[in-house]
């Protein structure tokens, strides 16, 4: 049983009463974003939503009545498979995603930020709860691989025909990245009901042509999506001003979605995603103007003269490109009681940071080409099994292997003793080194259903990491109670014990030893490696629906950690790395509201969270001694808390029009030295507005689309460039007008 807020209709709210029980559940209204309410079996909200978009489709866009049924009773087993009993679920649909800024233009960590507990960081990263990553992602149910941790943001917008983030006291079938479940279902053929093209743009020379197609033949249901991305704000500004200097970003997508239905009760899924970005890194004047307060030294380079003017700052040419891509073969079949679904994955990613060579040295003293690879494969296995009247058992494992390449060719200067640049001469040092993880999980759950009102989920969970640098396993108990005391309120409470490895990505000590007595020296000489973070979790709230169109939710959690894992950017190249804090916790509150009634739809949350840690215990080579040796006697704030965020938006929406204003806050991420300062909070405003034209010579529709982003043109600033694992500074998007037109064929 899942607990949390969804933007819903007053029409959903009605189908929600007709739900009836059994495995023939049948919605009468369009119920996309139906709250979850109802235990896992019987009134499983989020079986109903995924059998929606099959079961409101016309005759004339499907093959006929008994598909429907077929893909709708399928959807319906699988999410029987996979309900978050318990956690806190917050639920995206098609209307809120398109009310969002840019609608299905819109980057997914914007997506995620209208969702209470989110808050936004610098190159599109989002946290969840106080949490530095953690978050795992699942597509129509099945994990995907933890790719590299870059610029990119891999999972596109326009694949998502709702989407759900799991947050809380997770049940034990969610292990290893729990911060967060991410669980995206797709548009499929039968979701789509046209073909699509589009054309998005306008402000920072942003061009997004893109292409949507999916049909059924027969018992073959596609979706397939094809998109390309250009503009001059591929990373966010590293100074206040309107536009970046050097920051082009080029990015190709595509992603298929294939399901043959081998019968009535059984199917195959073939999920592929492929992805290429190409991102120039842009040049801050704060660091290598000699005007500037934090200008940096000008290093002596053999036969180059630092003042001629084409080695200015401004010309550096530093630029990454990342690759991901992947495949999940999944085989689903359901029977009267047993419900089971299998899927082999396999993920490749690739990180290739190229350095401007001569420019590089006489401002930083380094010259860097790094190339890191990512490969992942395994195995994921669910079932669900109605043992009797009152109980449903969920069993599974995941087991994954994935092998890490970080290969470096750096140019750099000998120093003396004193740490200054002994020669001109830079030194050719190559260092290819690897890591191997296994991670292995295997879990049992008892969905008990103790009164029509009363259910209690409990179960265990086995997991263990074994790598190049560690080996650790635990056993780990979860439970919750869900208690629906009226119709329209719903009380829940857990506990969960969390076992969460860190990524594969140890620099070894032969590597530090490379780099003594250069420019390009670490910190210090310790290096422990990072372990897993283990943790206890709890987590409390209420779900109240006061009237048929408005619902609020208050949520209170609270995470105790051995270990605390953070991630940290260290050097000019964005990967982000791991390292740990010996004790860690992290605690807060949020709320969330919403209310839609006809064409009207307002939302409106909060969240407060309050995080420390204390004693960096691995990768300490990475920072200064003196900061090390504060952070070990004094509890800390973690560098990506914002203590305070707000989202709220309004929209109306009717058959031909849509407008919408949208509303962010934000507190301030942490800065200084062991985080002591913070960044100055900040306010942005977002409004849009779009038409649909239905009688057009060619095609379907024609939907034309303006928003504006960062109405007032308010100057923020994410990141000053300081604090734990901070390298650079990064400003949020200054004011743009963006344009789209999308017809339906």
């Amino acid at each position: 049983m899942a607990v949390g807020l969804s933007w819903f209709s007053m029409d959903a709210a009605k189908a929600d009463e007709t739900v009836t029980q059994g495995a023939g559940i049948v919605v009468s209204k369009p119920a996309s974003a139906v709250q979850h309410a109802g235990s896992g079996h019987h009134q499983n909200k989020k079986a109903a939503r995924a059998a929606s978009s099959s079961k409101n489709s016309t005759p004339a866009d499907v093959a006929g009545p008994e598909h429907i049924n077929v893909v709708g009773h399928l959807n319906r087993e699988r999410a029987r498979i996979f309900p978050g009993l318990g956690a806190v679920d917050y639920n995206i649909d098609q209307r809120q995603i398109t009310s969002t800024p840019g609608g299905q233009n819109a980057a997914f960590s914007q997506i995620l930020l209208r969702v209470p507990g989110v808050v936004l960081d610098s190159y599109g990263e989002v946290h969840v709860r106080g949490e530095h990553g953690g978050l795992s992602y699942r597509v129509n149910g099945v994990l995907l691989p933890e790719g590299l941790n870059g610029f990119g943001q891999e999972l596109d917008t326009r694949i998502i025909q709702s989407v759900d983030l799991l947050t809380g006291t997770l049940p034990a079938q969610f292990g290893f990245r729990t911060a967060g479940v991410v669980d995206v279902t797709t548009k499929t053929g039968d979701s789509l009901k046209h073909n699509q093209v589009s054309l998005y743009g306008g402000s920072y020379n942003t061009f997004v042509p893109s292409l949507q197609l999916g049909g059924q033949h027969g018992k073959l249901d596609y979706f397939t999506t094809l998109s390309f991305t250009r503009n001059n704000i591929g990373i966010e500004n590293p100074s206040n001003t309107f536009r970046a200097i050097h920051d082009v970003t080029e990015q190709e997508k595509a992603f298929s979605y294939l399901s043959y239905h081998i019968d009535d009760v059984s199917r195959v899924t073939l999920l592929t995603s492929a992805s290429y970005a190409e991102f120039e890194i842009p040049n801050s004047f704060k660091t290598f103007d000699a005007t500037s307060p934090d200008y940096t030294t000008i290093y002596d380079v053999a036969g180059i003269n630092p003042h001629d003017p084409s080695m200015n700052w401004a010309k550096m040419n530093d630029s990454q490109t990342e690759q991901n891509y992947y495949a999940v073969l999944s085989y689903q079949r359901t029977t009267d009681k047993l419900n089971f679904q299998a899927s082999p994955y396999f993920r490749y990613g690739r990180i290739d940071y190229t350095p401007d060579r001569d420019r590089d040295l006489i401002y930083q003293g380094v010259s860097e080409h790094e190339v890191n690879d990512f490969t992942t494969g395994g195995m994921q296995f669910d079932l669900s099994y109605e043992i009797a009247r009152h109980h449903t058992l969920r069993a599974g494992f995941l087991g994954q292997y994935t092998s890490e390449r970080l290969d470096t060719n750096t140019l750099a200067f000998p120093v003396d003793a004193h740490g200054n640049q002994s020669s001109n001469v830079p030194v050719r040092l190559i260092d290819n080194t690897g890591n191997w993880s296994v991670e292995a999980g295997a879990y049992v759950q008892d969905e008990y259903k103790i009164t029509r009102n009363l259910t209690f989920n409990y179960g265990i969970r086995y997991d263990r990491f074994a790598s190049s640098f560690g080996n650790e396993g635990q056993l780990s108990p979860r439970a919750n109670m869900v208690w629906k005391p009226t119709r329209t309120t719903t009380l829940h409470i857990g506990y969960s014990r969390y076992f969460a490895p860190p990524s594969p990505q140890y620099v070894y000590p032969s590597t530090l030893a490379k780099f003594a007595g250069t420019t390009n020296a670490a910190a210090n000489l310790i290096n422990n490696a990072t372990k897993v973070e283990k943790s206890h979790y709890v987590d409390g709230g209420i779900l109240q629906r006061i009237t048929p169109e408005v619902q609020i939710t208050l949520d209170a959690y609270a995470k105790w950690a051995h270990d605390l894992t953070d991630l940290g950017q260290f050097g000019r190249a964005v990967i982000l790395a791991p390292f740990s804090y010996k004790r860690g916790r992290v605690y807060g509150a949020e709320f969330g509201s919403s209310w839609r009634q006809g064409p009207w739809s307002l939302f409106g949350n909060f969240s407060y969270v309050k995080t420390s840690a204390r004693d960096i215990n691995s990768a300490q080579y990475q920072f200064d001694t003196a900061e090390l040796a504060y952070i070990k006697t004094h509890a800390i704030q973690l560098d990506h808390q914002g203590e305070f965020t707000s989202t709220a938006g309004a929209s109306w929406t009717t058959k031909h029009d849509m407008a919408y204003i949208d509303f962010v806050y934000g507190y301030g991420l942490r800065s200084g030295f062991a985080n002591l300062e913070k960044q100055p909070a900040y306010e942005v405003f977002n409004i849009g507005y779009q038409h649909t034209f239905t009688k057009v010579p060619l095609g379907h529709d024609i939907k034309v689309r303006a928003d504006v982003v960062n109405l007032f043109d308010k100057r923020y600033q994410l990141r000053n460039g300081s604090g734990v694992g901070i390298y650079q500074a990064q400003y949020g998007q200054r004011r743009g007008t963006f344009f789209s037109v999308v017809s339906e064929f």
